[in-house]
């Protein structure tokens, strides 16, 4: 199974709680993690906001997970569907 994932849950999962087993399956790789460039550098700018309090070996551990086992895709659409939030596009560019 393959799937793409919003920045709010990678983030909810790094902070514990009922998401924390996303994190877990994909480390377990029941699932591929589906990437692009833009996806990788939103995790990695929100997960590094001090009022999260991720330490820097966790995000590095982040990195070291995503370069081996995500699979980095480059959209070869653009897509136009998120109104509220254009931002949001990329998820949709990175699945189709």
């Amino acid at each position: 199974m393959r799937a793409v994932i919003d920045t709010n849950v990678i983030v909810s999962a790094y902070l514990g709680g009922a998401l924390e087993i996303i994190l877990r399956s994909f480390k377990e790789e029941k699932f591929t993690l589906i990437v692009s460039r833009p996806i990788a550098d939103e995790y990695f700018r929100v997960l590094q906001r001090p009022k999260l309090h991720i330490e820097r070996d966790e995000l590095e551990d982040f990195a070291s997970l995503l370069v081996s086992k995500a699979q980095f895709v480059a959209p070869r659409r653009t897509v136009t569907a998120v109104a509220t939030d254009p931002s949001d596009d990329k998820f949709l560019e990175a699945a189709l």
